[in-house]
């Protein structure tokens, strides 16, 4: 196993909090440390789910400081990554699973003024990148089946983190691998050792009442 080179960074999901005071929960994880925030949107379609759209995000936008990551489980994301981009995502993932063009899609995200990023479902394998690997910022690991939250980490996806990272080492990319599903302090500790980055956290942090003691304890795991 091959560690990253970069600095962990915790992304609490917004798709734990409580929508009802949407705004103040994004302070709030923000003032407790949190890197990034993330945003699941879900079609129905790709995933047996709908969350959140646009708007959303532009709320979510207006409320963060930090970097937004939009993580887009639809169908047709070619139609809709420069409007996320517009509404204030400063990365966009789309599934490789369900973008039969990934490559266009990762050039419209990149044109768009936003950093790509390809997710990969459980059963995907890194090879999947092998062509595109280069013009991704990150890559995002998929450590439960897409759709919902609260779900267990599947440890099956540890060695596919770890190919991921000596595959990224041994070309000398600058590409973070970020990992949802599952994620608290155990886990946290076994993706970093696995090669992660970016540690996708939902109920483990907005399902605690102390939500800088929660992002410490995972960055404290996933230091070791």
């Amino acid at each position: 196993m091959m560690p990253s080179t970069h600095d962990v960074l915790v992304a609490p999901s917004i798709l734990a909090a409580d929508f009802t005071r949407l705004g103040d929960e994004i302070r709030a994880v923000e003032a407790a440390g949190a890197d990034v925030l993330h945003v699941d949107v879900m079609d129905g379609h790709f995933v047996p789910n709908l969350s959140i759209g646009l708007p959303v995000v532009a709320a979510a936008r207006r409320a963060a400081g930090i970097v937004v990551d939009t993580h887009l489980m639809i169908t047709n994301a070619d139609r809709y990554v420069e409007r996320y981009a517009e509404a204030g995502s400063d990365w966009i993932s789309v599934h490789a699973e369900a973008c039969p063009h990934l490559d266009r899609v990762i050039q419209q995200i990149r044109a768009a003024g936003a950093k790509p990023g390809v997710v990969l479902n459980p059963h995907t394998p890194e090879t999947a990148l092998e062509y595109v690997l280069d013009a991704l910022h990150y890559v995002l690991i998929m450590s439960v089946n897409p759709g919902f939250g609260g779900q267990r980490f599947l440890p099956s996806v540890l060695p596919k983190i770890a190919r991921l990272r000596a595959r990224i080492e041994q070309r000398g990319l600058d590409v973070r691998i970020e990992v949802d599903g599952g994620i608290g302090p155990e886990t946290a500790r076994q993706v970093v050792a696995a090669g992660a980055d970016v540690l996708v956290a939902g109920s483990a942090v907005f399902g605690t009442a102390d939500y800088a003691g929660a992002i410490a304890a995972i960055r404290g795991a996933a230091r070791g």
